[in-house]
């Protein structure tokens, strides 16, 4: 069989130019894998990233069309390239998909081996794929580019969202005080998360609750951003995952998530420990992804939407 159901999008713009249709299924090459895809995620924005539609982060690079959205996927080893040692035919995994490639929005999607880890056996397909890059956003921000370690005060911003509920779980697993900012229709949710202190951010000004914080997770930017320096301690870390921090003070870091199976196995190790859990907001089928996208607009989801494939 060398064809597959997938969705598409031909032109570059919103859900508008997604169309599900038959496509060629994809052959793996050295050092790749193909997945048969059982459930994809998306993310809000996808489909207004460079790297959607061309072959360059940046969008300086050639244009790629027809693309298939969706970057993080759950599914299992359907076919090992040339040089795969690693991974054998059956073998459930997930992963993040690197942004210049093609997605997981289809039945098949050819994946860089090195970037896949074994699913979580405590999640089903679609769990999983909530978590490669909301999970990995949050690892890489609290751990690689923030520091965090047992005893740390920590700020996250959007404590509710789909990166922040994972940063707050992560940072108490890994011994930090948390401090999150949410509604209040939210609090609870993010209390129940494991956050010491929530504070509404629509009737409270954060930084009249917080003081001498070790790091700041800014998912949010602008305004709250630039007041997040008044909380941080002598020496402390802002992290930003929107845009980059004033270059004029010290403990600035912004940076964009990055494939990382090292990481996937740190989570994976947190949710057999019960000490992590993906949300999932509803499941749409393959069919209805462009319904799936229009939904990401949506206000107080709580978790991500799923594709499921199969």
């Amino acid at each position: 069989m060398n064809t597959m159901h997938a969705v598409r999008g031909h032109r570059r713009g919103g859900p508008e130019q997604l169309t599900y249709e038959v496509a060629p299924r994809p052959v793996p090459g050295g050092g790749e894998v193909l997945v048969a895809v059982r459930s994809a995620s998306i993310t809000l924005g996808e489909l207004d990233w460079d790297a959607t539609w061309t072959d360059r982060l940046d969008g300086s690079g050639n244009p790629r069309v027809p693309v298939i959205p969706s970057k993080e996927v759950s599914g299992a080893v359907a076919e090992a390239g040339p040089g795969v040692t690693d991974w054998a035919v059956g073998d459930e995994v997930y992963g993040l998909i690197p942004f210049t490639r093609d997605g997981a929005a289809a039945e098949f999607t050819a994946v860089p081996a090195a970037v896949l880890a074994a699913k979580p056996p405590r999640l089903d397909h679609d769990h999983a794929a909530a978590l490669p890059l909301a999970g990995l956003t949050a690892w890489q921000g609290l751990v690689r580019h923030g520091g965090l370690r047992p005893g740390s005060r920590v700020l996250v911003h959007g404590g509710s969202g789909g990166v922040g509920s994972l940063a707050v779980q992560i940072a108490v697993a890994l011994g930090a005080s948390v401090i999150a900012t949410a509604t209040a229709e939210g609090a609870d949710f993010v209390r129940a998360l494991g956050a010491d202190l929530v504070v509404d951010y629509r009737l409270q000004r954060f930084e009249d609750h917080v003081r001498d914080v070790d790091l700041v997770l800014d998912t949010v930017g602008g305004d709250t951003q630039e007041r997040s320096w008044q909380v941080l301690r002598p020496g402390g870390v802002l992290v930003s995952i929107v845009a980059p921090p004033d270059p004029s003070k010290e403990g600035g870091v912004f940076f964009v998530v990055e494939p990382d199976r090292a990481g996937l196995e740190e989570l994976s190790r947190l949710v057999a420990e019960g000490r992590l859990v993906p949300r999932v907001d509803r499941v749409v089928p393959l069919e209805r992804a462009a319904e799936a996208y229009v939904a990401l607009e949506e206000r107080h989801r709580r978790g991500k939407i799923v594709i499921e494939v199969s």
